[in-house]
């Protein structure tokens, strides 16, 4: 079990802005793809944005391109996702999920491990 801790969800007007963060407490982080992945009732899980161990190539799916931004500080076992011009479709339980390998990160079966996840609710 590798933990993971999500900070930052909360309740947000259409427009706005979150940052979502992430903490794992495992020494090897740095060797691990990250990303986020969403579920919102009714809908399959699926991954919002991924980033490859050292951060310099990232995934969004398409819904959230221009408007996501994944990042990752290795040095504070951290990974980001800044969310901005959030839409109702957005609201979601959004989870850090750590990768089964470094470069692998566009689909949920690429992640070995997820964290509880945290609400993101979109309000008119």
């Amino acid at each position: 079990q590798v933990p993971l801790v999500e900070s930052g969800g909360g309740l947000v007007q259409a427009g706005g802005s979150l940052r979502l963060s992430c903490v794992a407490s495992e020494r090897a982080f740095s060797n691990y793809a990250m990303g986020w992945l969403r579920q919102a009732p009714g809908k399959e899980r699926e991954v919002v944005a991924g980033v490859n161990w050292s951060g310099d190539s990232t995934y969004y799916t398409d819904s959230v391109k221009g408007r996501f931004t994944i990042s990752r500080d290795n040095a504070k076992n951290t990974v980001y996702l800044q969310m901005n011009s959030l839409k109702l479709e957005d609201t979601a339980v959004y989870s850090c999920a750590r990768g089964r390998g470094p470069r692998s990160y566009t689909s949920p079966s690429a992640y070995g491990y997820w964290g509880q996840g945290t609400q993101v609710t979109v309000s008119s």
